[in-house]
């Protein structure tokens, strides 16, 4: 089953152009061998390396990252300025954060509507918009 999850990390690396070395495959891995999407951050990712026995520094873990996210293979979602998830859905969708456990999840794309956007300034254009719901449990 291990093999089964390594190769299709190992493919979803390779369709992208991203050369699969030790580190890569093992990150790919954990975050598409078992075909499902996911968000993690770099920490949590790291510690899910190391639960597995895999031996992977924090720092190439956010280098990686940072990789994946420039071949197109992940999506950056910023909370709060400062705290990033990584999304191996690519695709626009917006999403939920939950502020309770510091969890985000997908919120449902075809109950969102945009329907205008302001103007970007002179010399800009927009290049995405990223919607973050934040949610907390009712007490």
């Amino acid at each position: 089953m291990a093999q089964v999850h390594q190769d299709k990390g190992t493919k979803w690396l390779e369709q992208a152009g991203v050369r699969p070395t030790r580190q890569r495959a093992i990150l790919a891995r954990l975050l598409v061998g078992d075909g499902k999407h996911r968000h993690v951050t770099a920490e949590s990712l790291f510690e899910a390396a190391k639960r597995e026995g895999d031996s992977v520094s924090l720092a190439t873990v956010y280098n990686t990252l940072r990789a994946f996210c420039e071949a197109g293979l992940l999506q950056e979602v910023t909370v709060d300025g400062s705290k990033s998830y990584f999304d191996t859905n690519t695709h626009d969708h917006p999403h939920f954060y939950w502020e309770d456990d510091g969890k985000l999840t997908d919120a449902a794309s075809d109950q969102l509507i945009i329907s205008n956007l302001p103007d970007a300034p002179d010399g800009a254009e927009i290049a995405s918009v990223d919607v973050v719901i934040r949610l907390r449990r009712k007490s």
